[in-house]
């Protein structure tokens, strides 16, 4: 069997479940909507460019999108959001989580890494 036969129908899989993930942090704000839907273009860039395309090309989402991919821009409501979210969640561990204390501990870190990364990306394009 060809790995390559294999590997379309997988990126197609992975570009779907990202899109619907997408679509569930709409409703959901713990689930970020965009990282989904910049992983579901990656995927259906190589399984399906038209639907990257409809992505990239898609009113609300498009705009954030093309940014990211072209600029490395993140907006400044979007990076105030993040931080926001990624807070409430670490004070959400540490407060009300009844889990070992290295857990909060870590997952907190990991939320300061991500927003070190997201407060050094540019909030427009130059």
């Amino acid at each position: 069997m060809n790995i390559n036969r294999l590997a379309k129908p997988l990126y197609l899989l992975l570009g779907w479940v990202c899109v619907l993930l997408g679509l569930a942090g709409i409703i959901m704000p713990i689930l970020p909507t965009t990282p989904f839907l910049l992983v579901a273009v990656w995927a259906f860039s190589r399984g399906s460019p038209v639907l990257a395309e409809k992505i990239r090309n898609h009113p609300q989402a498009g705009p954030y999108i093309r940014d990211w991919e072209d600029h490395g821009v993140i907006p400044l409501k979007a990076k105030l959001l993040a931080t926001a979210m990624m807070a409430a969640m670490a004070a959400a561990l540490f407060f009300w989580a009844t889990l070992p204390l290295w857990f909060p501990v870590v997952m907190t870190s990991v939320m300061v890494l991500v927003g070190v990364y997201i407060w050094t990306r540019p909030s427009r394009a130059a």
